[in-house]
């Protein structure tokens, strides 16, 4: 069985969840393969995780260069990795630098490339949500080696351990890939809630919050069922929350498996970033608010008296 790449995420020693949900995808296409690409000692840390998470092999592909550059030396560690081992596919979290490795790596390879994956199927036909999730499509790549970049959240990760092989790559990183060199480094500050992009549970509040005071409801809300914060546009744009945590097509998009929008009308723009979430939930008092045209449930008023109700009663539940 032909292995399947897996370009691992990770943070502080850790593989993020994308990359365990990718390691289970690439079950479906082959025999799963992570591969590691960081500084000198990055694999040993994150080897036991990617082994319970479905890794038969780990390519480790360890080099200074890979961190004082931005993505090309990763494509260039793929792009050999394409050449030597002869994968069925390779998968990539569909962030902004997995997309633009992605991209670059098709382009390298010749291979056909196709992002915001939301599913796969046995024979290489992926399922994609386009043109702001107003459209899904099935596709097959029919060029090269198949490359994907898998929406997070699109798979479920399961425990199905695996051989965990390390094998260790030769790292060459060409003159054109260093074009781009990394100066400074500075570390977000971050709280205890899960990142946007890999909650399960996503809490995003609008325009109907009224002001930054009050999207601390918001934040209670989202802390009660271990969510993420997001907001709208007309949210950010207004100064209440940071624009990070913008969900929409000029922001982030999410694919949770449940979202709960609070306070949001349901405008294409905001809907193009999370129409894809498993469960969706509306609480706005306007009945007539176009996101109740995608949410599975809908709460029809003023989220100051239901959303402490909800989180009341989710307390009473744990």
């Amino acid at each position: 069985m032909a292995c399947v790449l897996v370009l691992v995420d990770h943070a502080g020693g850790t593989p993020k969840k994308a990359t365990l949900e990718l390691l289970c995808a690439a079950r479906v296409l082959g025999e799963p393969a992570a591969v590691v690409a960081g500084a000198p000692g990055t694999a040993a840390a994150l080897a036991d995780a990617l082994a319970a998470g479905g890794a038969e092999t780990i390519y480790v592909a360890e080099s200074a260069d890979m961190d004082d550059y931005v993505v090309a030396p990763k494509v260039d560690v793929l792009a050999s990795l394409i050449e030597s081992e002869s994968p069925a596919a390779v998968l990539i979290a569909a962030g902004v630098d997995g997309k633009e490795i992605a991209g670059r790596l098709a382009v390298r390879t010749g291979s056909g490339f196709l992002a915001d994956i939301v599913d796969l199927d046995a024979g290489g036909v992926a399922t994609q949500s386009i043109f702001g999730g107003s459209i899904v499509v099935r596709s097959r790549v029919r060029a090269g080696t198949p490359i994907f970049a898998v929406r997070p959240n699109a798979f479920s990760a399961t425990d199905r351990a695996g051989a965990g092989t390390l094998r260790t790559v030769d790292v060459v990183v060409g003159d054109t890939s260093k074009g781009a060199r990394i100066t400074d480094r500075v570390v977000e500050e971050k709280g205890d809630r899960p990142e946007l992009t890999e909650a399960s549970v996503v809490v995003s509040g609008g325009r109907g919050v009224g002001s930054a005071e009050q999207f601390s409801l918001i934040e209670s809300l989202a802390d009660a069922l271990g969510g993420a914060v997001g907001a709208s546009r007309a949210a950010t744009d207004a100064g209440w929350y940071p624009h990070q945590n913008q969900v929409g097509q000029t922001g982030v998009t999410v694919s949770p498996q449940l979202y709960l929008a609070v306070g949001i009308s349901g405008a294409i723009q905001h809907r193009a970033g999370m129409q894809t979430s498993k469960t969706i939930v509306a609480i706005n008092k306007d009945a007539e608010a176009p996101i109740f045209e995608l949410a599975d449930f809908g709460v029809v008023g003023d989220l100051f008296a239901v959303v402490p109700q909800l989180i009341e009663e989710i307390g009473k539940r744990r």
